[in-house]
């Protein structure tokens, strides 16, 4: 009884902090509705790439963003293989370590250091080899890894990515990275954002859009 007294209760408290961020956010401006339809989870999805240097400088704010989320919602890295910084072939199986790195301990260390390693060492990335020495090197179980990316979850996992980013590319929604889009439906527009609050208002947004639809 006093659990429903209280839900009873807070059910005020989240109109009023929508209708609320509504008077703050508009459709059009701050975000942009990319689909009709919305993921069957809660999710927030970063569209990203290791050769791409502002996807570098958005990183602590991807962590950030992900520790921020609701127990109900997950993050997503979801690597892309369309820039120029290496074939598709080699950003795919770039894609497939993120899945694997997801997987391990030290995820956010093992991805920061495949950045690190293409655009600080301006190293070379040009088979898996290449990709189990960065995770080696960074304390990853160098078996784990190789089981991994030969399983059929981790294979999986990376045709799904490949498939949401053809899918989002194919309706112009996706076009440039670092994009972060919201329950697949929603879609970040971070230059309309507060300059002087940068990360509280991108924070603030994710939030009321994944409301906006409960």
């Amino acid at each position: 009884m006093n659990k429903l007294l209280k839900s009873l209760l807070l059910m005020p408290l989240l109109a009023l902090s929508i209708n609320s961020a509504a008077g703050q956010y508009t459709e059009g401006e701050q975000y942009t509705k990319v689909s009709e339809a919305v993921s069957k989870k809660k999710e927030v999805r970063e569209y990203f790439s290791v050769y791409c240097p502002h996807c570098k400088t958005f990183e602590p704010l991807a962590h950030d963003l992900k520790k921020s989320l609701p127990a109900d919602t997950k993050f997503v890295r979801n690597h892309v293989d369309f820039l120029r910084g290496a074939s598709p072939k080699v950003q795919a199986m770039i894609t497939k370590s993120i899945v694997v790195a997801e997987q391990m301990d030290n995820t956010d260390k093992l991805i920061g250091a495949i950045f690190n390693y293409v655009q600080v060492q301006r190293a070379v990335i040009t088979s898996e080899k290449d990709l189990r020495n960065i995770f080696v090197l960074n304390g990853a179980d160098g078996t784990k890894f190789d089981k991994l990316m030969k399983s059929f979850n981790v294979n999986s996992q990376a045709k799904s990515m490949k498939k949401n980013q053809d899918n989002m590319s194919a309706k112009r929604a996706l076009t440039s990275v670092p994009s972060i889009f919201v329950n697949g439906k929603y879609r970040i527009n971070s230059a309309k954002l507060d300059k002087n609050n940068f990360e509280e208002d991108y924070k603030k947004l994710v939030k009321y859009l994944l409301e906006l639809d409960s």
